[in-house]
């Protein structure tokens, strides 16, 4: 049986890795083997945060919201449950966008929902 030799092919899949590790620290970013568990486990966190963010997105949003809410003598539950009433479709990011960008129009929003 004939030799294989792999050098080509092993040099294409380690300068993958490295560039993908590329900027980690220490020894993470210029060995392979590191280099390989590391960036695996980076691609595995950024699924994992591409989902969180947008919990964390609509955590922020919902506390902007409140935190607008209560100084009209309101929650953030009483404020939503009246915009449903009232038929107004409007997510949480563009009423924490409003009441930060537009005070005067996200009071007109809640003055006319209460």
């Amino acid at each position: 049986m004939t030799r294989v030799k792999r050098g080509n092919v092993a040099r294409k899949r380690h300068k993958k890795i490295l560039k993908i590790s590329k900027g980690f620290r220490g020894s993470s970013s210029s060995l392979f083997r590191t280099a390989n568990q590391r960036s695996m486990k980076s691609l595995i966190y950024s699924y994992e945060n591409r989902r969180k963010k947008k919990r964390t997105f609509r955590r922020l949003w919902i506390t902007r919201l409140n935190a607008a809410v209560r100084q009209y003598g309101l929650t953030y539950n009483e404020f939503l449950c009246n915009l449903q009433k009232s038929f107004i479709k409007l997510n949480r990011k563009s009423l924490a966008q409003l009441s930060i960008f537009d005070p005067q129009g996200f009071f007109q929003l809640v003055k006319n929902n209460y």
